[in-house]
Formats: C-alpha cells, structure tokens, sequence
C-alpha cells in the first residue's frame, strides 16, 4: 500500500535497534527521509548506510542521549524541519517498588518520560509553525495493564498515555496529530535477553525459552515490523481523523484475563 509518504521527513529516537530500527525501514521503505537519533554511532550509521542503498532516501544520524536536555535541543535544532516525530528510546528496569529505588526511578523516567515530553515541546513548537505533523509516542501495554513487578514502568508509560491524550485531543487545531502505540510484548533484542534470563532461572537452559512463550497469543511476542507498520499508518493521511488516541498492539492479552 502507498502511504503516500514519500519526501516527508521523519525523526525517530532510540532508532539503532529494535522498534525503532524497525519504524526507520518501515519509513524508508514509503520513501522518507530519516533523521535517525540514539547513542549508539556505529549502530545508527550502520542502518543508515543500508537504508540510504536500499531505498535511495536520505538518512542522517544524530548520536544524542535524550536523558541530557542540551542533547535534546541540538537534536531538536539539528534534525530541521519534520514532518513526524517517532518517540521511541526507552529502557524502563523492571522491579517492585521495594526494588526500584529513587535514583533507578528517576534515570528511568529522564529517558522514557521526560525525554518524551521534552522532545514534543520543541518539536511541536516547530510543527505548529510549518503549520503540520505528526506525533507518534511509542509507550507500552503496561501503562494499561499494571504489573506491580513493573511497577516504574506501568506508571511511567500510563504518564505517557495520559499526555498523549491531553496534547492529541486539541493538537488538531494546530493541524498536528498526537498518538501513542501500547505494544506487548515484542521480539526485540532486549525481550529476547530477558526471555533467555528467565529461561535459565526456571529451565536451567537459556536455549528453552521459546518454551515460555507458548501462552502467548499465536505462541510468540509481536514482530518489530508489525509495530512499525501501524506507525507508517498512523503517520500517513490515511488516518488524518485520528488523535488523542493509544492503539494497543499485544494479541489481546490487555483484553483477556
């Protein structure tokens, strides 16, 4: 399906990995051009190289860590004039309250929370100017369906649905679109090294930890790309009457018992 994206500039966090490496080929393959921005050189230049090659666009990185406000206003600076915005970066720990403390807490949040929220504040200043955009806040289902062994999680990414919903429900007046996408789980990097951890503690073999999944809906975590491409969608015109709104993407799980 042609999005109808082609030429629309696109900056995405935390994008040498994961998601956000996979919404980058996602865009790149509508034709954008890509602002690509974490901590990571080599990894982001590494994508951007072969995004460049395979789908002709153009692909600039910006090595920033969100967690530093004046990495934040350069990234801001630097990236220009964008048409979307994809908040991605975030490394949330798990725990219990008795187990995160205020310092863990608070790292947490400068990259998942505020580095969101402050990302937005001088993106959308720019949309509003140019008089168009779109926002794209990637959060996470436990913002809906709360794990206290979570804890710091579910309450930082039910913040982000929450501002999502508050900027989104009058951003069209600015003829900008706010919204959040809930995945469950995803067959990351980062979901695979906790997988193969639990696996070892329960199985005694790493190896067997394709046997955790088979509860899940259709036995695995979602793909990156099927994340990906609901961005693309929601990005595109095709869905120009949504805003405010967080779409939940976890097979059902948030929905069931």
């Amino acid at each position: 399906m042609d999005l109808h994206l082609r030429g629309k500039r696109v900056l995405i966090t935390g994008a040498s990995k994961g998601i956000g490496a996979a919404a980058a080929e996602a865009f790149a393959e509508e034709g954008c051009h890509l602002r690509l921005a974490a901590r990571s050189r080599d990894r982001l230049a590494e994508l951007a190289d072969r995004l460049r090659t395979s789908h002709r666009i153009d692909a600039a990185i910006h090595v920033t860590d969100i967690r530093d406000a004046g990495d934040v206003a350069r990234l801001a600076a630097d990236a220009g004039d964008i048409d979307i915005l994809v908040n991605n970066a975030g490394d949330i720990p798990g725990g219990t309250l008795e187990a995160i403390d205020e310092a863990a807490w608070r790292h947490a949040w400068e990259l998942k929370v505020f580095g969101f929220i402050n990302l937005t504040r001088l993106v959308y200043a720019r949309m509003k100017a140019q008089g168009h955009g779109v926002i794209i806040n990637d959060i996470g289902a436990a913002g809906e369906k709360f794990d206290a062994g979570y804890i710091c999680g579910s309450a930082g990414n039910a913040a982000l649905m929450a501002f999502t919903r508050a900027l989104g429900g009058k951003s069209l007046a600015d003829n900008i679109r706010v919204v959040g996408i809930n995945p469950g789980p995803v067959g990351t990097g980062r979901y695979i090294a906790r997988m193969t951890a639990r696996a070892r503690a329960l199985l005694g073999d790493e190896s067997r930890y394709k046997e955790l999944e088979k509860d899940m809906p259709l036995g695995r975590p979602a793909h990156p790309r099927e994340i990906a491409d609901l961005m693309a969608f929601l990005a595109s015109d095709r869905s120009a009457y949504t805003t405010g709104v967080i779409f939940t993407v976890d097979g059902g799980m948030t929905s069931g018992a």
